[in-house]
């Protein structure tokens, strides 16, 4: 990897100020922009851009005139969108999948298809593209039933309908929506687990393993979320569960995109299930997850940054070297998120403390006082030697604070330790 290189991130959210963290501890890197960012960005030096993530020419156009060496996609919808492809036909560097293998996470139907063509294990599945077809297919699956949106839904489009009528409402609802496509699948009993490869043509590597925590209250409560907090390691993770991943899912995977000719470059998550039969696959992420990203890159000792470099660059990809510090991640959402999340409350000041971070996300800020703007507003991050103790830590740092029109889950991280 060059010196003193100017990298580029796209997107605005926690996710992608985690990624620029991690870029910025590179001592070959000069400064991370992050596009459109947001201003919480600014605490940690990163320079935020004005420019949607989803205008590619003025995107183009800022790499350009800013020397930058690559550029790293964090959100899914630039990606299913083709932005690689668009920079690409420029002949920018660029680290994410193309347009074609995007649809690995832009469509349910084209994942299980590709899982299905590969025989990676997965729940038992079927497309409908009428509701009629759907209600009358519910006979085939058991109570409960998985209602997948067939297109991106910021890891909202996922329904767990516990009888057959509510699944007949959620079917009709989301084709008066207009959904085209709507799959439904098999309910899968496990512990669910997150696992990100960073993959190129020269192989590939596994980052740290997490666990988010979808479901907006506690006990796993309440409507599906972009995802209420994280934690890694997993403790009650075992040693042949984790291979049994590696063997059943991850090396048929890989091997289904060479054969499939997708050149994959880029992040992919593979969101897993352990079942008493072993690990089936959920869905395919075409990029990093928010919350996990805040808990896995944190553990990523070695230079992330010469990682991405190798990736995008079609070297040798480096070994990795991970902490065996535990990190524990809180979102603070607006009242009312996931559907319409309270907007314009004033934030308390945080003081800065050993071993606690914040990753802010949905946040504007005025005469130096942060508000929050919407959806998932900010993380808290702590980091110490076990789970249990980062949970402490983090939960005793939210209760100094009062949040209004916010809240939070308190049980993050309890299923590692309880």
């Amino acid at each position: 990897m060059k010196e003193n290189v100017n990298l580029l991130v796209v997107g605005s959210g926690g996710r992608e100020h985690a990624i620029c963290k991690a870029l910025l501890k590179s001592e070959k890197v000069a400064k991370v922009y992050c596009a459109p960012g947001n201003p919480g960005m600014t605490f940690d030096g990163i320079e935020v851009v004005a420019i949607n993530e989803l205008n590619f020419d003025a995107l183009k156009g800022f790499v350009y005139d800013n020397d930058i060496e690559w550029t790293f996609v964090g959100p899914e919808d630039a990606l299913v969108a083709g932005i690689v492809d668009s920079f690409r036909e420029d002949n920018l560097k660029i680290f994410g999948p193309d347009k074609r293998a995007a649809q690995l996470e832009g469509s349910k139907n084209y994942a299980m298809e590709f899982m299905d063509r590969y025989h990676i294990p997965t729940a038992k599945f079927k497309t409908y593209t009428t509701s009629d077809e759907a209600i009358a297919g519910l006979k085939e699956f058991d109570e409960p039933v998985v209602i997948k949106e067939d297109g991106l839904a910021a890891g909202k489009g996922v329904v767990i309908a516990q009888s057959y009528q509510e699944a007949e409402d959620e079917i009709r609802l989301m084709f008066r929506k207009g959904q085209k496509k709507v799959v439904l699948e098999e309910f899968l009993v496990g512990n669910e687990y997150s696992m990100f490869l960073v993959l190129s043509d020269k192989g590939y590597r596994i980052l740290p393993m997490a666990q988010d925590h979808k479901r907006a209250y506690d006990n796993d409560e309440g409507p599906n979320t972009g995802g209420m907090g994280a934690y890694s390691p997993l403790p009650q993770l075992s040693d042949a569960e984790y291979q049994a991943m590696i063997t059943d899912i991850v090396e048929p995977t890989v091997k289904g995109l060479e054969a499939g000719d997708y050149h994959y470059h880029g992040i992919l998550y593979i969101g897993m299930i352990m079942t008493k039969e072993g690990p089936k696959v959920i869905e395919y992420n075409v990029r990093l997850g928010d919350p996990e990203t805040q808990v896995v890159l944190p553990r990523v000792e070695s230079d992330f940054a010469e990682l991405i470099d190798a990736a995008i660059n079609d070297k040798q990809l480096p070994e990795l070297k991970i902490s065996d510090k535990a990190y524990l991640n809180v979102v603070v959402a607006g009242a009312g998120y996931p559907k319409q999340a309270v907007k314009g409350q004033a934030l308390p000041k945080l003081e800065s403390q050993k071993d606690i971070y914040t990753i802010y996300a949905n946040v504007k800020i005025e005469d130096e006082v942060v508000y929050g703007n919407g959806g998932r507003i900010l993380s808290i991050v702590g980091e110490t030697s076990t789970i249990e103790e980062a949970h402490k830590l983090v939960y005793k740092y939210l209760e100094n604070y009062k949040w209004n029109d916010c809240f939070y889950r308190h049980d993050i991280g309890v299923k590692a330790f309880k």
